[in-house]
């Protein structure tokens, strides 16, 4: 198989900018000169861990230890092969690759070629809408509000009612049958391969990216003995349980509001959205669920001490009541506040926009209420309040919802409101409350942590797993100038002397692991050539590799970059003077071992002299 050629693996990622395609991902903020970070979408964390720097082109996490390049960070989210994630960044950059020896371009692996089948059947979908056999799915569309430019804007297409229509369109742009049975885009029965979709509107459902992974299809005639939706189903790059629909156009909102509104359906999102709620988004053909909330996290923001808010509308139905509840029970997985939002009458988004207006469904999000309130009622509202059994069960039921309020503050205040629900004296409600308080929250499962793929080297290997890892809070303090002045070489090498670096990394560090680094750095002859810092990073030999990627990574002590230069060339003088001062020790300690006026004394105390000049000028540089 023919492969890229190095210089333009090198060159993809010069010109990709890490903090945009980790940020597709994580809600980033600032964090220093040249540094970024957000939640780590390895491993569940309450406060950011994960720092980027786009300058150096790498990524690391201080709490699970996972850090590399762009191309390790998108082959771990996507489960992509190297040459796969190379190719797609050259794509996103629209950069002509060139492969060893002159060859053609390989054929693209299974993943890729399910992107693309599915980028294809959007298009499909989206050019049968105007056709005169859709009149159906466009008045389905006009009934509820939304013109041509809602639909362009949503992606939304038809799916014709033959049975191989989209086969066909694929199979001429060279798709195989079993490739389209991969991506649930065509289903196989006794008869053969057949159209999953047919005779339905359909919306693409993609990933936070903004590529297709799949849809979801509305039945429109009555003659479809199917279910009322349907969706993909499970494939390699369609996980149910991790899709929110939605959230490609909602991200930019979610992470700049620091609020997301959770709907029921695909016409519920596009109600809100064009009604100036652009932060909602759907779950797909299944319950909302852990896993939804972990993506949701990272894209929001969402750590211990920040205000993001979580608003979920449910019908007030009895599916509605069931699905609130299940949300309840998964609430304490986020840090911002949840809150709930129920239509008057009982009317979804898409009906209340259709019957009310864009302000209806704002104002809709606006007047929410606390999602344990709500709760609150739904679990009084199963009881015969008029009896004395039935206040008791009430309140059994409801105190410890009180009493899990995560502000405590807020707690006499519901306390107080549960006792007037109820018709109960205050002094009957509040031991309850307390006795659930004592008995603490029912011990939350841990989430699941995703498959996370080791970082690679440049050349797409794996990198071998180190028996013992140095990291650098195992680090002992008394060696931060070493810390400090690596730090900064390889996060603001360019800015800085030659000379001076050269000199200061000449000399040896007293740790193994910061040695390790010191040898691979200086190893690199141009510290302003792009990428020389994977080539340091690559350099290092293991165990210590990953000690090189959080000394690129870490945040620097500076608060613009000029301080930063500042600040790293100091760190570099002051290894210098201790390392003259240690010489200049060395040579005393040596020189009173000796007969005093000797040649080797008078030798020795002229060396010194020199050292001090040395050290005069080092410190008249200051």
């Amino acid at each position: 198989m023919a492969r890229i050629r190095q210089a333009d693996i090198e060159e993809v990622k010069a010109r990709t900018n890490i903090g945009d395609i980790v940020g597709e991902r994580v809600a980033l903020k600032t964090a220093g000169v040249g540094s970024m970070k957000g939640l780590c979408p390895f491993h569940d964390e309450r406060s950011p861990s994960f720092h980027v720097r786009p300058q150096v082109g790498y990524y690391h996490c201080f709490g699970c230890g996972e850090s590399g390049d762009v191309y390790s960070f998108l082959r771990a989210m996507d489960h992509l092969s190297f040459t796969e994630a190379v190719e797609r960044l050259a794509a996103r950059i629209g950069y002509q690759l060139h492969y060893e020896d002159g060859a053609a371009a390989p054929e693209t692996s299974g993943r890729s070629r399910l992107y693309a089948a599915h980028t294809a059947a959007a298009e499909f979908y989206r050019s049968q809408l105007s056709s005169p056999d859709a009149q159906a799915a466009r008045q389905f569309l006009g009934e509820r509000g939304f013109d041509a430019g809602a639909a362009a804007h949503f992606g939304v297409g038809y799916a014709p009612q033959g049975w191989s229509a989209l086969r066909d369109a694929l199979r001429s742009q060279g798709y195989t049958d079993d490739e389209l049975l991969a991506g649930g885009l065509v289903s196989k029965g006794q008869r053969g391969v057949y159209d999953r979709f047919r005779g339905r509107l359909v919306w693409p459902i993609r990933d936070v990216a903004g590529q297709t992974i799949g849809f979801g299809a509305r039945r429109l005639y009555d003659d479809d003995q199917g279910p009322k939706y349907l969706n993909t189903p499970e494939t390699p790059i369609y996980k149910k349980s991790q899709v929110l629909y939605g959230l490609d156009l909602a991200k930019k909102s979610i992470s700049r509001e620091h609020r997301v509104v959770v709907v029921e359906g695909y016409t519920d999102v596009m109600a809100c959205h064009l009604a100036g709620v652009t932060g909602a988004i759907a779950s797909c053909g299944t319950a909302f669920g852990s896993e939804h909330i972990t993506v949701l996290r990272r894209v929001m923001g969402d750590s211990e001490g920040s205000s993001g808010e979580v608003v979920f509308t449910f019908d007030p139905d009895a599916a509605g009541q069931k699905a609130a509840l299940r949300a309840f029970g998964e609430e304490k997985r986020f840090a911002a506040q949840t809150y709930v939002a129920v239509a008057p009458e009982g009317l979804d988004p898409c009906d209340l926009r259709l019957h009310r207006g864009d302000a209806a469904v704002r104002a809709l999000v606006e007047t929410k209420s606390p999602m344990f309130e709500f709760v609150m009622d739904q679990r009084l509202s199963t009881y015969d309040l008029s009896t004395v059994e039935g206040r008791i069960g009430a309140l059994r039921a409801a105190a410890p919802i009180v009493a899990d309020i995560r502000d405590a503050a807020l707690r006499p205040g519901y306390t107080r409101v549960l006792a007037r629900k109820l018709g109960l004296d205050l002094s009957e409600v509040q031991p309850e409350v307390d006795r659930a308080v004592r008995r603490g929250p029912a011990p939350a499962s841990t989430p699941a942590r995703g498959e996370v793929t080791p970082p690679s080297r440049s050349d797409g290997t794996a990198e071998p797993t180190p028996s013992v890892r140095v990291t650098l809070a195992s680090l002992p303090p008394a060696l931060e100038l070493e810390k400090r002045a690596l730090m900064g070489v390889l996060q603001y090498g360019h800015l800085l002397e030659k000379d001076a670096v050269d000199i200061a990394l000449g000399l040896p560090m007293p740790h193994p692991a910061l040695e390790a680094v010191r040898q691979a750095v200086s190893m690199q002859p141009d510290l302003a050539r792009p990428g020389w810092t994977s080539a340091a990073v690559d350099a290092t030999r293991e165990p210590y590799r990953t000690l090189t990627i959080e000394l690129l990574t870490a945040d620097f002590p500076a608060g613009t970059e000029r301080i930063a230069q500042t600040t790293a060339m100091e760190s570099l003088r002051k290894l210098r003077l201790r390392a003259l001062e240690r010489e200049k020790a060395e040579l005393r300690s040596a020189q009173q071992r000796l007969e005093p006026g000797s040649a080797n004394f008078r030798a020795i105390g002229m060396a010194i002299r020199d050292l001090d000049v040395r050290v005069r000028r080092l410190m008249e540089d200051e």
